[in-house]
């Protein structure tokens, strides 16, 4: 495994500046959606928030697999079956739609990594359980995230979390380490046992991103290389913050203004 890089207090600063713009990105972005908005105005509108910032998009030219394009988007919206990386476009939002959204901004040098879901009219209990648990063991997978536990603690907590209630846990996709890049050691698998993968020290700073589904665990790439949607194409929750371990309890760096 790579080194992890562990954060001074001068890093951590930086952080929290860059968690800050891009939770409050992630919050204004949230409320602009609505029925009949397409996906594409939504980035556009978030890509205006982020030059305001004075930011750039941490996503947008990010380099894709082999024989894939750089990613196209300034952020990634994920509509309903769309777990991951959706690329904005011409897909309007409709009620009963439940639309994820990953923000990710670079500023002064520092990675801002956040995501949420937000239901659009939806009335399905079902639907809207599958979100509440879904940050409930984003929460839970945080608590873990303290000096002196090991790396897969924050993974069962997420995984025990979300298993009684039937839903699926996402095992294609992690979380990972964050700092002056994207993506850093190690990286946070969503299942597991506890107990197990490197001890976590001060000055980490992590991506942790629960994705769940309403059925089963089961995911697939489309053709465009990025995104990823359920198997059986039923509804798919994405929550992330960026989080900062300390010997005490966790610090949430993706915190909005009040």
């Amino acid at each position: 495994m790579a080194k992890i890089i562990l954060k001074n207090a001068q890093e951590l600063d930086g952080m929290r500046a860059a968690g800050k713009v891009a939770a409050n990105i992630r919050m204004r972005l949230a409320k602009e959606i609505a029925p009949g908005i397409s996906t594409r105005e939504l980035d556009l509108f978030a890509r205006d928030l982020i030059d305001k910032e004075g930011a750039r998009s941490a996503f947008i030219n990010y380099p894709g697999p082999r024989g894939v394009p750089p990613y196209p988007g300034y952020t990634c919206i994920s509509v309903n079956e769309e777990v991951v990386h959706g690329i904005p476009g011409d897909r309007k939002i409709r009620l009963g739609d439940i639309v994820s959204i990953d923000v990710g901004v670079v500023y002064d040098g520092f990675i801002g990594d956040n995501a949420m879901t937000v239901p659009v009219g939806v009335s399905d209990l079902k639907i809207l359980e599958l979100i509440r648990v879904s940050e409930q063991s984003l929460m839970n997978g945080i608590a873990k995230a303290v000096a002196g536990n090991r790396l897969t603690d924050i993974s069962h907590a997420i995984e025990s979390t979300v298993i009684p209630f039937g839903f699926g846990v996402v095992r294609d996709f992690v979380g990972h380490g964050v700092g002056r890049n994207m993506h850093e050691p190690p990286q946070i698998y969503n299942f597991g046992p506890p107990g197990r993968g490197p001890l976590l020290k001060e000055g980490m700073t992590l991506a942790i991103e629960p994705m769940v589904n309403l059925g089963t665990h089961e995911v697939e790439t489309l053709s465009d290389g990025w995104t990823v949607v359920t198997e059986d194409r039923k509804y798919s929750v994405h929550v992330e913050h960026t989080v900062a371990v300390h010997d005490g309890e966790p610090e949430i760096l993706t915190l909005p203004d009040a």
